[in-house]
């Protein structure tokens, strides 16, 4: 099977946070700081045992999500970066991008991260409503976010996403447009507005009777539409179905992940893509600090995918673009056409107005990013399709 491979990436996992917040299913607990030192001497091994396998692969994004990587002790950062270029070859200009919570970092913090590397920082706000922001379990105002931001800039960082969320219980179309009026005066270079996802097992979804009510779909929907407008008349670009930019500040390691692009996990419950071969890593924390590095008894989850895997997921990743995936692209990868596979859901989605082509792109239409899963549900191959 062809995979042409046009960047690599890195993506490492940090499963600490100081609180839990209600509407959170990610890998992420509160932990002393020793359970975070022994962890991160843990993850430091595991990027060295991997890359012992591997020819030196060119890395051209690093993403550090969680949980809140901001949370691990001075130094451990730089540490782990250190270790990654021991062993990586990592392009002059590659992205290097950490999650962080208002009111973790600090001047110092922000200064060793931007001597370690560090180049892009994501800042989960979610929202900038005091009384939302409690509601959600988040641990800071929007005045330390404001402080948080502030500190960033002084420290050279000219790359900051904000993470924002909408369809939040008792939210109104009046308290989203503050809160994008409140970051917009910021001026970040990227905006990304995920709606909220009620998630099985969350105190917010077992307890939902207890909050406000969340917005129905139609009042998700016209959000989601504000989001767009107001975004776009402030000079931000959609590029993706939830993601905003100032033109040249897409998210590489993102787009990576949409392009289909191969990239290492490493961490508690990191998924990774190589070759033909997705895998995440054990879950719990214990146990992966106990394992210490071992590659063999780290990885489960192991999916070898099969040629019609490889082109489901180049259309159901790729579609989330606004740009949309390139039919050009799709040949050079699988040796075949996107019409000979996908002739008959291209055209019944082109007719319904879901889709549309212009020359070597296919993209969703306003109407199909409305219901977008709806589409590249479509694109699943099934025997006998």
């Amino acid at each position: 099977m062809m995979n042409k491979t046009y960047e690599k990436g890195i993506y490492i996992h940090i499963p600490f946070c100081v609180h839990k917040c209600i509407y959170c299913d990610f890998l992420s607990a509160p932990a002393g700081d020793a359970v975070k030192y022994a962890y991160t001497r843990a993850l430091i091994n595991e990027i060295r045992n991997t890359a012992d396998r591997q020819v030196k692969d060119k890395i051209t994004s690093i993403f550090f999500g969680g949980g809140t990587p901001s949370v691990l002790p001075d130094g451990c950062i730089a540490d782990i970066l250190s270790a990654v270029r021991d062993c990586f070859d990592i392009s002059d200009d590659a992205e290097i991008t950490m999650e962080c919570n208002p009111g973790t970092v600090n001047e110092s913090r922000l200064s060793e991260y931007r001597a370690a590397g560090v180049n892009r920082l994501s800042f989960g706000l979610q929202s900038a409503d005091n009384n939302e922001l409690k509601m959600l379990g988040r641990i800071h105002t929007f005045e330390q976010f404001e402080e948080s931001f502030r500190l960033a800039r002084d420290a050279g960082f000219n790359n900051i996403n904000v993470d924002l969320m909408s369809a939040i219980p008792g939210q109104t179309e009046a308290t989203l447009e503050n809160t994008f009026d409140k970051v917009m005066a910021l001026q970040p270079e990227h905006i990304s507005v995920y709606s909220l996802i009620l998630e099985e097992g969350t105190y917010l979804a077992d307890n939902i009777d207890k909050f406000p009510p969340v917005p129905d779909e139609e009042e998700d929907r016209r959000m989601y539409h504000i989001t767009k407008q107001i975004l776009e008349n402030a000079g931000y670009e959609r590029y993706e179905i939830s993601n905003y930019s100032r033109p040249g500040f897409e998210c590489r390691h993102n787009l990576l992940y949409w392009n289909r692009g191969e990239y290492y996990g490493f961490g508690c419950s990191a998924a990774g893509f190589t070759g033909n071969e997705r895998y995440s890593d054990i879950r719990d924390v214990r146990e992966y600090i106990e394992l210490n590095g071992d590659i063999g008894k780290l990885h489960e989850n192991i999916e070898i995918l099969t040629k019609e895997d490889a082109m489901e997921e180049f259309m159901f990743l790729g579609l989330r673009k606004v740009a949309g995936v390139d039919v050009k692209d799709f040949q050079n990868r699988f040796g075949v056409s996107i019409n000979d596979v996908y002739a008959k859901e291209t055209e019944r989605n082109i007719n319904k107005g879901l889709l549309v082509k212009r020359g070597d792109m296919l993209r969703l239409t306003e109407y199909g990013m409305d219901i977008c899963n709806t589409v590249m549900s479509d694109f699943i191959l099934t025997d006998g399709d």
